[in-house]
């Protein structure tokens, strides 16, 4: 039986946060616009408007390809792609397709335990088109030009990725980075970010490439990773089947778990590209044009620079690194609650050691109390000095590790500090070793049984007694501090 393999290269398209819109003077955040309203004379395509490139768009470009290893291009044209869309009002695209301003460069991930470069074939620049808003009988659709004009970059790689998996790996990576240099919002669900993936199947071992099939309507990674996994089967069955693979655009039906049908795959000449006339060409390296050198040194430190450093600095896990540093506002987050921890300036033990229990928190509680609630960091209401302020807390002996959890419940839910949680809630550890100890001779005046099963050797009485001893002092009750004395008392009895 022949084996094929799999090769997919994706199309991706981000919105770029400007202030304005790509060609006009329209605002860039019309999220909660009414429909229609964030518009003018330009992004609505009428007649004897002139467009004006932004040039903060531009800029941005080239720094998401100076962050990729790219080439920046001697000069790019804007033209017109033309076909016709109910949400595209002019009937053209503003784009730069066929003349880039970013040629080449890469990006690594890793997958499987291993690092792969997946090649980027160009970035271009373009406008965003409007929306369609589909009624749900199904019988009328309303255009919503909001969005017409928004900036929009698309960055195309080659085909490299041999695996679904692959494809989801590198449009995270590739988030991350649009993230860290603070271009995009680019989220998937909100459409600031969007897919589009080519794949097709080959024998192994065969040079030329199988027929393509476009994937679109993929607006999360888990539906990216869903999507290319049922046509990677598909195509398999078609071709065992010597059906033949039609070159196609097919859209992702998550609700059915499979791609559709929608129509023939166009060809670049069906669009009639020609230069767009009211925009000169941009010349980046000449006088007086575009600094190239200024943008490089907006440059930020990118994740996987982050990732080793964390690595080296607080000796953290990979995994751990690659947790924090994936999120630029959760390692933002880290190194804040670092900076608020004492002692981290008197040695390299101390602020490893500190790192340890910071990242333990973060990557346990917090994230596990931000996904349940289904909000990001950036909404957490536990700010880093008082996250850091716990901490410090259980390294006193002032709560213990279950009684820190309660108060960091109620500070993620009101945003209190944990002085005031503790004031409020009565959570204050007994580290009195007279007062400990008084309660465990108690304990053991009163269950003679497991003090004599302990004695006779049945270790799982030990583990009893420290709960009668915690339940006494409702968990308030230094552990250490219990186990040392219970310990003590029952070897003096024996």
């Amino acid at each position: 039986m022949d084996k094929f393999e799999i090769v997919i290269g994706l199309e991706i398209h981000a919105q770029l946060r400007t202030e304005s819109k790509m060609f006009c003077s329209c605002n860039n955040y019309s999220v909660d616009a009414e429909p229609n309203t964030n518009t003018c004379p330009v992004c609505l395509g009428l007649p004897g408007v002139l467009p004006v490139a932004n040039q903060r768009a531009i800029e941005w470009t080239y720094l998401l390809g100076m962050a990729l290893g790219a080439k920046i291009a001697e000069w790019f044209n804007f033209e017109r792609k033309n076909y016709f869309y109910p949400d595209l009002p002019k009937a053209y695209q503003i784009t730069s397709s066929t003349t880039p301003p970013v040629i080449g460069g890469y990006l690594e991930i890793e997958s499987e335990g291993k690092l792969k470069k997946i090649r980027i074939n160009h970035i271009h620049l373009e406008e965003d088109a409007g929306k369609l808003i589909h009624s749900k009988a199904g019988n009328y659709s309303l255009v919503d030009l909001n969005r017409a004009g928004t900036p929009l970059l698309e960055i195309v790689s080659e085909p490299d990725m041999r695996s679904p998996k692959e494809a989801r790996i590198f449009m995270q990576d590739l988030r991350s980075i649009l993230r860290y240099l603070g271009i995009s919002d680019a989220n998937m669900e909100q459409g600031n970010l969007r897919c589009d993936a080519n794949i097709s199947l080959r024998k192994f071992g065969q040079k030329e490439l199988g027929t393509k099939v476009e994937i679109k309507n993929m607006n999360s990674f888990k539906m990216i990773e869903r999507a290319l996994d049922y046509e990677v089967k598909r195509q398999t069955e078609n071709i065992k089947e010597n059906k033949k693979i039609v070159q196609e655009t097919r859209g992702w039906d998550d609700s059915k778990g499979k791609t559709l049908g929608q129509r023939s795959k166009e060809e670049a000449n069906d669009y009639r590209y020609f230069p767009e006339p009211d925009i000169p060409p941009i010349h980046p390296y000449e006088k007086d044009s575009i600094d190239l050198e200024e943008i490089r040194t907006m440059l930020p430190e990118l994740p996987k620079d982050k990732r080793e450093r964390f690595i080296v600095e607080y000796a953290l896990p990979r995994k751990d690194a690659e947790t924090l540093t994936n999120d630029l506002e959760l390692a933002r987050y880290f190194e804040q609650v670092m900076e608020s921890m004492p002692g981290i300036a008197e040695s390299d033990e101390i602020k490893r050691d500190k790192a340890k229990k910071v990242t333990n928190w973060i990557t346990g509680e917090l994230l596990a109390k931000l996904n349940a609630a289904s909000v990001g960091i950036s909404e957490c209401k536990v700010s880093h000095t008082d996250l850091a302020e716990l901490l410090e807390g259980i390294d006193r002996g002032e709560l213990s590790g279950k009684m820190a959890k309660e108060v960091f419940t109620h500070m993620f839910e009101t945003g209190q500090s944990p002085k005031r949680v503790v004031a409020r809630k009565g959570f204050v550890q007994i580290s009195d070793i007279k007062e400990i100890e008084a309660i465990i001779r108690e304990v053991l005046k009163s269950h003679p049984g497991p003090v004599h099963d302990y004695k006779s050797g049945k270790d799982k009485a030990f583990g009893f007694l420290v709960g009668q001893v915690m339940a006494k002092t409702k968990g308030q009750a230094n552990p250490q501090i219990v186990n040392k004395i219970l310990k003590d008392l029952l070897s003096k009895e024996s």
